[in-house]
């Protein structure tokens, strides 16, 4: 195993410190450096508040900052953050209106932000957003259900650009539930995740395999199957996703295509350009688009393709204005990008 590193103990606390000291200008750590927050909170805007374990940057703490996220709260690699955690990030950042969790859909980050919320009763508010787009992960291994992958990102920015206009928690919550059967993903994997704890590869895969349905979290995924070529894949990912969807002729979405950490730029272009042209063949009318390492799970070379169905509502919040570090945008490009 070779990485850039020191103890792989002190791995996550000696990355969030060079995150935070990069982007000290909209960033900085709360109280004992539980958790990352926004510099600068806004008083009575409702708090928004996700976080995972370490090994997806730049999800979670990436979005933290104007028109995302209020906090982020780290775990160590593929490891939920704390309860302890998640109470710092509520006390630090709730101005008044309340806190909006988003959690993914893996059994470690259900309870423990649970357990959150629970301790916190009586002086916050508090409501919860289960993330689970994974359509390929119906009762998968760490989740109950769908898992909740790349996705995530598209309901941390469409909650977040909601709470900076304004929206009362209970709205955000309204918001967020009817998302939940509008984003749908599915994933594919070249090679395992190598983990800095152990130094070995999460699984294995032969010169001429890939691995189908993985999650981010390094853990295999449904099936494995020889390797194609990227027409191949692109048409076995949106076929799953189509028949997944419901998506009528003419219905209107966002298509993000999402690298694992270990996938080159222009790989990812050019599987977008096939699942763009896949399905726009179906009738989908592809209005946004986002290409990128945004959801990754360590050094996994692997993909995975995201079709979110956007109605006037989403369309609006996805092109609202956002400042963070992974992502930043001042008005809406009329070209379709992000």
């Amino acid at each position: 195993m070779k990485k850039f590193m020191n103890e792989a103990a002190a791995m996550v606390a000696e990355s969030l410190e060079g995150f935070v000291s990069a982007h000290g200008g909209l960033i900085m750590f709360g109280a004992e450096r539980k958790f990352v927050r926004r510099r600068h909170l806004t008083p009575g805007k409702v708090a928004i508040i996700s976080g995972g374990g370490a090994g997806h940057e730049p999800l979670h703490v990436g979005f933290v900052g104007h028109g995302m996220l209020d906090a982020a709260c780290t775990g160590h690699i593929f490891t939920s953050p704390t309860p302890d955690q998640i109470i710092a990030a509520i006390e630090e950042t709730d101005t008044g209106a309340g806190c909006l969790l988003i959690v993914k859909n893996y059994a470690g980050d259900v309870m423990n932000f649970e357990m959150a919320a629970e301790a916190v009763l009586g002086r916050h508010r508090i409501e919860t957003v289960i993330v689970s787009d994974d359509v390929a992960a119906q009762g998968a291994a760490r989740s109950s259900g769908r898992r909740g992958v790349a996705g995530t990102l598209i309901v941390e920015k469409i909650l977040g650009a909601a709470a900076e206009a304004g929206v009362n928690l209970a709205g955000l919550k309204a918001l967020g539930g009817r998302m939940e059967t509008q984003i749908h993903t599915m994933g594919v994997a070249l090679s395992g995740v190598t983990v800095p704890d152990t130094g070995r590869a999460t699984f294995t895969l032969e010169p001429d395999e890939m691995e189908v349905g993985v999650g981010i979290h390094g853990e295999p995924g449904l099936y494995r199957q020889k390797i194609a070529d990227a027409d191949t894949i692109a048409r076995l990912i949106c076929s799953t996703i189509l028949a997944d969807t419901g998506l009528q002729n003419g219905d209107r979405a966002l298509l993000l295509v999402n690298g694992f950490g270990g996938t080159p730029t222009p790989e990812l272009y050019l599987m977008y350009n096939v699942a763009r042209r896949l399905f726009e063949a179906s009738g989908i009318r592809i209005l946004r688009s986002l290409v990128g390492t945004y959801v990754t799970s360590l050094d996994m070379a692997g993909l995975s393709v995201t079709l979110s169905l956007l109605d006037e509502e989403a369309l609006h919040l996805w092109d609202a204005p956002v400042l963070t570090a992974a992502l930043q945008r001042g008005r809406h490009d009329p070209t379709g990008g992000c």
